[in-house]
């Protein structure tokens, strides 16, 4: 692998991607961030409010804009926001990186979010909610992740610190002089 060494986590949320990055920036002794955070911080507002306010083209246009800053970073570790592969734009942008998707079943994603407290006040139902909706979005979505991953792991049984032991080894085994 020749590309920038940034590596970015994409997949649906509850997938693990922010607790992953962390546990993969500290084994490579990178910095990372979640994209999603830092856009709430940078426009003062959750994700929710951001939809409530200006709609989810709105949210996706700052989106883009963060992405666009991150991905101008070296030696970090991206945890994306899951619909960040939508646009056509955020999609070439990852392929600037390494890009690892994180996958999980359907059923482990819900049982995760209805264990993050934060989940329905940050983020917004994008279609009827619940079980149904994350099989809708990821059915619609599994291209978009396949079209843009490098790699991909399942995280349904492992903890996020197996899942960056997994991604730090297949790095290590793609003979990348960027990635320690």
């Amino acid at each position: 692998m020749t590309r920038a060494p940034i590596i970015f986590l994409i997949g649906y949320r509850g997938t693990g991607k922010s607790a992953t990055a962390r546990a993969l920036a500290a084994r490579l002794a990178w910095s990372w961030c979640d994209a999603d955070e830092l856009l709430e911080e940078r426009f003062g507002k959750t994700i929710r409010q951001i939809f409530d306010d200006e709609g989810e083209a709105g949210f996706r246009d700052k989106e883009a804009a963060v992405l666009d800053e991150l991905a101008g970073r070296r030696c970090w570790v991206i945890a994306t926001g899951g619909g960040v592969v939508l646009r056509p734009e955020n999609r070439a942008k990852l392929r600037t990186g390494v890009t690892v998707w994180l996958t999980a079943a359907p059923a482990t994603i819900w049982e995760r979010l209805q264990a993050d407290a934060t989940t329905a006040e940050r983020r917004p139902n994008l279609a009827q909610g619940g079980l149904a909706e994350i099989e809708e979005l990821l059915r619609l979505r599994q291209p978009l992740y396949e079209a843009c991953a490098d790699w991909m792991i399942d995280t349904t049984e492992q903890l996020p610190e197996h899942v960056a032991e997994r991604i730090a080894a297949w790095l290590q085994g793609q003979g990348d002089p960027n990635i320690p």
